[in-house]
């Protein structure tokens, strides 16, 4: 081949490359394009906000935050983040918190995180129901009566939607993953996807400290308690005899303590500090910061806290944790920084953010009204119904959660692997981190890894922010379909 003509085809594949870069970026809403989040890095991904009218008559929209992968964002997956609460925002803790591609500072700039799950994939962080973060109603009245099953039908027609303004991800695999009360979110959603015969390509779901089912996982809480040295030998003896920890949690949420429910509330005050101590993450330091904030969620030990992950970051004393087996640094003082930094202005309006009926962006909101039966609705067989419609199933635990403890998470999945009547195709067995550290305990069920369980090794209820290295570790291996151990 001639110089002229090696010329021609390297203009041919440059001019063709560049088409393919700019249909790219036309297929965008260019409208909910984010050109720079103040104090950001300098990074090579975009990143978009904005939201998505989820229904025309109440005019109820949802705000999402997507970034797209750090590298090859053309070829990688796509995956939807969901917080529980219920009503706890995914801007404010997955994204800005735990495994988003940056985190806020004292200073008041963004730092880049680098375990990132956008290194893997392109993330999209989703604020529901309506009335979450900054997503809203304009019809207030419709914050009284959600629910399990509208929260799942508003985020599928919000995926249909925001698959309109993105059409380059249409036929992109699709995972979907969050934490906490998004094990009602997020199994309900793709038992949703499933049976409207959605063309969404849904391959896996992964549920992080999971509630699955209420009796079993509060039941554990009581026996994690006591198995860290949390509780005395007496008042454990109490909570297996006179009112145990689930019925605590079920009376609590109905806010009628019966008088021997009363006992064991108050011998659990009496030896659980409500300050300076989170249960959500029981080998952590805490912050001491002037602001006392808790991300709106409710007291610790109010026993009406049971779904708000963010009151595993407590603030009452300032400093960095660092972790001494993965030398991950952890900021303890995150909350206030991150909540500091949404209700700044000009924060909200790079992200095309409204504060609608609102003054004050909150993490966890107290103006949405979830039903409370759903609460305590099982959600365990929906996953098994997932495993047997052949979308792939991981369920991972943070090992020191004492709320949702994987004493709890284990047993259920367990079960339910001898109630689908899947073998275990890899043992119960330590997996190992690239330093060659245990990360964590994992067991994997039916051919495929169709059903995997796996714990995160010193991780909190939040896990990537108390071990973002191991979470990254264990994203990657659910995205590639690989156990965690060979």
């Amino acid at each position: 081949m001639g110089f002229q003509q090696l010329w021609i085809v390297t203009l041919l594949i440059g001019t063709t490359t560049l088409a393919a870069i700019c249909s790219t970026i036309e297929s965008a809403p260019q409208e909910d394009r984010i050109l720079r989040l103040p104090g950001q890095p300098e990074v090579s991904f975009q990143q978009y906000a904005g939201y998505v009218t989820v229904d025309e008559t109440q005019q109820r929209k949802l705000f999402y935050y997507f970034v797209e992968a750090e590298t090859n964002s053309t070829s990688k997956p796509l995956v939807l983040w969901l917080n529980g609460g219920p009503g706890c925002s995914s801007v404010g803790g997955g994204a800005f918190t735990e495994h988003g591609p940056f985190k806020p500072n004292a200073a008041g700039y963004l730092v880049k995180n680098e375990h990132s799950w956008n290194k893997e994939a392109n993330m999209i962080y989703l604020e529901s129901p309506a009335g979450v973060g900054f997503s809203y109603s304009q019809d207030p009245s419709f914050y009284n009566s959600v629910n399990d099953t509208i929260t799942a039908h508003d985020n599928l027609v919000f995926l249909q939607q925001w698959l309109l303004k993105f059409p380059q991800y249409k036929n992109r695999d699709l995972f979907i993953a969050g934490e906490s009360y998004a094990g009602h979110y997020v199994p309900q959603l793709a038992q949703l996807i499933v049976e409207s015969g959605s063309n969404l390509s849904l391959r896996a779901i992964a549920i992080g400290n999971p509630t699955l089912d209420f009796d079993t996982d509060f039941n554990a809480e009581g026996q994690f308690y006591w198995s860290h040295g949390l509780i005395s030998e007496d008042t454990y003896n109490l909570a297996n005899t006179v009112c145990n920890t689930s019925r605590l949690r079920r009376q609590a949420v109905s806010r009628n303590l019966s008088d021997s429910c009363k006992i064991i509330a108050s011998q659990l005050h009496a030896q659980i500090p409500d300050h300076d101590f989170d249960t959500y993450d029981v080998t952590a330091d805490s912050c001491l910061s002037k602001a006392g904030s808790n991300f709106g969620a409710p007291k610790q030990h109010s026993w009406a806290a049971i779904f708000h992950p963010f009151s595993s970051l407590r603030s009452n004393q300032a400093g960095v944790r660092r972790n001494a087996k993965t030398e991950d640094s952890i900021d303890l003082c995150i909350q206030d920084e991150m909540n500091k930094y949404l209700n700044r202005k000009d924060v909200q309006q790079a992200m095309h953010a409204q504060l609608v009926a609102i003054t004050n962006w909150t993490a966890c909101t107290h103006r949405v009204k979830y039903d409370e039966s759903d609460l305590e609705n099982p959600t365990i067989g929906v996953v098994g119904s997932l495993v047997g419609s052949g979308i792939r199933v991981l369920v991972y635990s943070g090992d020191q959660d004492a709320p949702i403890p994987f004493i709890g998470t284990r047993s259920l999945v367990n079960r339910l692997s001898k109630k689908l009547g899947l073998n275990t195709t890899l043992p119960y067995k330590p997996w190992f981190d690239d330093e060659k550290q245990v990360g964590g305990w994992t067991q994997v069920y039916g051919e495929n890894n169709k059903l995997a369980y796996a714990t995160i090794r010193g991780a909190s209820h939040m896990a990537p922010l108390s071990s973002p290295k191991r979470s990254l570790t264990l994203f990657a291996a659910f995205l590639a379909g690989k156990p965690l151990a060979g």
